[in-house]
């Protein structure tokens, strides 16, 4: 009789369930490092905007250029100031679905040394079966001559 683990379809569910949750975490790290990116692209815009300023100021141009760059920086910083904000809901919502997928971990995981530990029994028990089969064989042949 093959080995059977009467808990074998939950531990299958247990499994799902880790994979989904790891999945959403993945996607949220994802996401942040999006983000991140994002937000190193706007400072370099912004120091490109509060350079091309600065060369600006050295020449005689327009009071309207120099309008137009600093409306652009200023964009720019408030764009930033979202994505940060963005960024913290985000590392929020990573920390709860570490705390998720943790959970769905160590659920997975008892079922697994559950299943593990009734293997090994079960190894053991058979082991112990052929052993004996094999002393009475002995045994009944040591009988006969």
């Amino acid at each position: 009789m093959p080995f059977r683990f009467s808990l074998a379809t939950v531990l299958k569910i247990r499994e799902s369930l880790e994979k989904r949750e790891e999945r959403v975490l993945q996607t949220i790290q994802l996401e942040m490092a999006r983000v991140v990116h994002q937000i190193e692209e706007l400072n370099a815009a912004i120091a490109r905007s509060h350079k091309a300023r600065e060369q600006a100021m050295e020449k005689p141009v327009p009071a309207i250029h120099l309008q137009l760059l600093l409306s652009q920086a200023k964009a720019a910083e408030e764009t930033r100031a979202l994505l940060f904000q963005n960024l913290r809901t985000l590392e929020q919502k990573r920390d709860q679905q570490i705390k998720v997928y943790q959970q769905a971990h160590q659920d997975r995981e008892t079922l697994t040394d559950m299943s593990n530990k009734q293997r090994d029994l079960y190894d053991q028990d058979k082991a112990r079966a052929e052993q004996k089969s094999l002393d009475d064989i002995f045994m009944a042949r040591r009988h006969r001559s």
